[in-house]
C-alpha cells in the first residue's frame, strides 16, 4: 500500500509538472513582432529618382515583402475526414461417408449401416466507421520575420482575446508566397505552407474541459483491466 501511494503521488506531480510547464503565456518571445531597421531613413538625398527608402509613396508596393512588414492571414480551414471498415468471412465444411458395402450388400453391426456425415459452417461479420469534420474561419495578422532567397515570406504571429475569466489565443506560423498575397495584404490560409495554426484558450473555462489526472490514468495504456 505504501508503494502504491508513493507511486500515485509521483504520477499526480509529474502530471502537474507537465500540465504547467508547456501552458501557452501572452508575449511569448518566440512570437514576438520584428521591427525594421531605421537605416534607411536617415539617408541623405542621393539626387536619384529612385530611392530605397521605406516610407510608402504612389508607386510604392503596399503587400508585405520585406522583414517586419505586416500581413493579414484569412483562416478558412475545413477539415471532413471519414472511414468505414467491413470484414466479412465465411466458411464451410462438408464430409460425408457412403454406407460401406461388401460382396453387394451393406456392411452392417448390429442391423446398423456404417455411415459417416460431418458438417460445419462459420460465418464472422465485422463493420466499423467513423467520421470527424472541424472548421476555423476569422483573421490575424502576422509579422513577416524573414525573407527566404526565393522571395517567400516567413510568417509568423499570435492574437490574445480576454473574455470573462479566461483567454483565448491563435497562433499562426509558415511561409507565404507573395504571389498568394492579394492587393488587400490578405493571404488565405490554405496557401500557407507548412502552416501550423493553433486556436486554444486558458483560464476557468478551458481547465473545465480538461480531464483529471485520475480520469487520465484509467484511460491510459497503465490500466491494466
Amino acid at each position: 500500500m505504501r508503494a502504491l501511494f508513493l507511486l500515485s503521488c509521483l504520477a499526480l506531480l509529474g502530471g502537474c509538472a507537465s500540465s504547467s510547464g508547456g501552458k501557452p503565456i501572452p508575449d511569448d518571445p518566440y512570437y514576438a513582432p520584428v521591427y525594421p531597421d531605421d537605416t534607411n531613413i536617415n539617408q541623405p538625398p542621393s539626387g536619384s529618382i529612385f530611392s530605397d527608402s521605406r516610407a510608402s509613396s504612389l508607386f510604392s508596393d503596399l503587400k508585405a515583402h520585406r522583414v517586419g512588414d505586416i500581413v493579414t492571414i484569412v483562416l478558412t480551414e475545413s477539415t471532413q475526414a471519414s472511414k468505414s471498415a467491413n470484414n466479412q468471412i465465411a466458411k464451410g465444411s462438408n464430409l460425408t461417408v457412403n454406407p460401406l458395402t461388401a460382396a453387394g450388400s451393406n456392411v452392417t453391426i448390429n442391423g446398423n449401416s456404417l455411415d459417416l456425415g460431418y458438417s460445419d459452417a462459420m460465418d464472422t461479420n465485422r463493420q466499423a466507421g467513423t467520421d470527424q469534420s472541424n472548421s476555423l474561419s476569422g483573421q490575424i495578422s502576422a509579422n513577416v520575420m524573414q525573407v527566404l532567397s526565393n522571395g517567400n515570406l516567413v510568417v509568423r504571429g499570435e492574437k490574445w482575446i480576454t473574455i470573462n475569466n479566461g483567454d483565448e489565443f491563435i497562433r499562426v506560423t509558415g511561409i507565404v508566397r507573395p504571389q498568394d498575397i492579394d492587393t488587400d495584404n490578405m493571404v488565405q490560409s490554405p496557401r500557407v505552407a507548412n502552416a501550423r495554426i493553433q486556436y486554444s484558450g486558458t483560464g476557468t473555462f478551458a481547465d473545465s474541459q480538461k480531464v483529471g489526472w485520475l480520469n487520465k490514468f484509467f484511460l491510459s495504456d497503465w490500466w491494466p483491466f
